[in-house]
């Protein structure tokens, strides 16, 4: 019998809501492939369960962040709708390695990669490590280990070494959720307290880690793709600086004032880092710059939010690309050129709803919706105009790329 793997994909799931739901749902439609959408209660009115050709809700009576984390009850649902495969989006289980085992033992393919790639990925901390033995530069940081009192003082001695601001990070998940600044030591009780706690809610997991705070630098990533036969290629940089409340706001690729030296030699590093991991699917390696030196942070083990950017530049349909890299494709066995002077440059927004500038997303709803004029928009969306608004938004609900 053939592998999982390898089988063809009649029928998908999407473990997600939203604005990813409906672009993998566009993806499979492309693809003649039927779909499986999810929903909560308060997502009944969503545009996404109504993009796919089957809808069900889950979590009955549940907020809508934990009806989408409950793994038995979506894999219930897979098995009732009869799915081959079941896509994750981003967020949500999209980097929990115990949901994408489950799948596996069900019989039923996971879209990204395999469970042991996705707890070493999905774990800040052993990504890191990864890194290193990669010789990768990484940001100086720490592990927490021991009871509260024990965290506590291992925070304070790691703030009195760096002698600055010090970051807590979740050690998964992403979306900047779990993550706290600190530059006064008295307020390190709180924000590992209140880290841990959002790191809990939003994935399942309160682990998190020290690391020192790097003001005045560039968040550059680089998309990756790879197969299950060892082929890994890089489609470049893109640069993602501008962020509010850890949040990436505005994507631009390729990266506008990089030197090239410093271009080439982070995605090498990106690259070398998946190879060593025995990389498969989409996914993305992430970097702070800070002049001529570069520090791995994080590798995102799934589809990220601003891969529409780099499809505007290269061409590739990376939802698409994230259902064919189980096998050896075109897209993985060749070098893809790097956006020069002469390519059109794409950068995207994410819209979204939030009043004053320090608060949260919150919901509301849009009354009308018009594309940019000069550029070539192309915009991906989250809802419709409508009366109903939900009180826990998806974020973005809106993102805008151009180019």
């Amino acid at each position: 019998m053939e592998p999982v793997s390898l089988r063809p994909i009649q029928k998908v799931l999407c473990a997600n809501r939203g604005e990813i739901a409906i672009r993998v749902f566009r993806a499979c439609n492309e693809l003649g492939i039927r779909t499986v959408a999810i929903y909560s209660d308060e997502d009944r009115t969503h545009e996404h369960r109504h993009k796919a050709d089957e809808a069900y809700l889950v979590g009955r009576g549940k907020r809508p962040v934990e009806a989408y984390l409950g793994i038995d009850e979506i894999l219930d649902v897979a098995v009732k709708a009869g799915v081959d495969a079941i896509h994750p989006g981003y967020g949500f289980l999209s980097e929990n390695a115990a949901f994408a085992e489950a799948c596996e033992r069900r019989g039923i393919r996971f879209i990204g990669p395999r469970s042991d790639v996705v707890r070493t990925m999905g774990d800040k901390v052993a990504a890191k490590h990864l890194a290193e033995a990669c010789g990768v530069p990484v940001v100086p940081g720490i592990t927490l280990e021991g009871d509260d009192a024990q965290v506590l003082e291992q925070a304070r001695a790691f703030f009195a070494k760096q002698g600055g601001p010090i970051l807590v990070k979740a050690a998964h998940g992403g979306g900047g959720r779990g993550m706290r600044v600190v530059r006064e030591a008295q307020a390190l009780e709180d924000a590992l307290a209140s880290a841990r706690s959002e790191a809990k809610s939003a994935f399942g997991s309160s682990s998190v880690f020290l690391e020192r705070f790097l003001e005045h630098v560039r968040h550059i990533e680089v998309q990756l793709l790879g197969d299950l036969h060892g082929n890994i290629v890089h489609l470049h940089e893109r640069d993602c600086s501008v962020q509010r409340r850890h949040q990436k706001v505005i994507e631009i690729a390729p990266a506008p004032n990089l030197a090239p030296a410093v271009k080439e030699a982070i995605c090498d590093a990106a690259a070398r880092l998946a190879r060593k991991a025995g990389y498969t699917s989409a996914g993305t390696a992430e970097f702070l710059v800070a002049g001529d030196a570069f520090y791995f942070i994080e590798c995102n083990a799934r589809l990220q939010v601003e891969h529409t950017v780099t499809e505007q530049v290269t061409g590739v349909d990376w939802c698409r690309a994230s259902f064919a890299s189980r096998r050896a494709t075109g897209w993985t066995r060749r070098r893809w050129a790097s956006p020069g002077r002469r390519t059109w440059c794409s950068g995207a927004t994410r819209c979204s709803c939030a009043s004053p500038p320090r608060t949260p997303p919150t919901s509301s709803c849009p009354t009308r919706a018009s594309s940019p004029p000069g550029a070539r928009p192309r915009a991906s969306a989250s809802g419709w105009t409508a009366p109903t608004a939900t009180p826990t938004p998806s974020s973005p609900p809106t993102t805008t790329p151009c180019w």
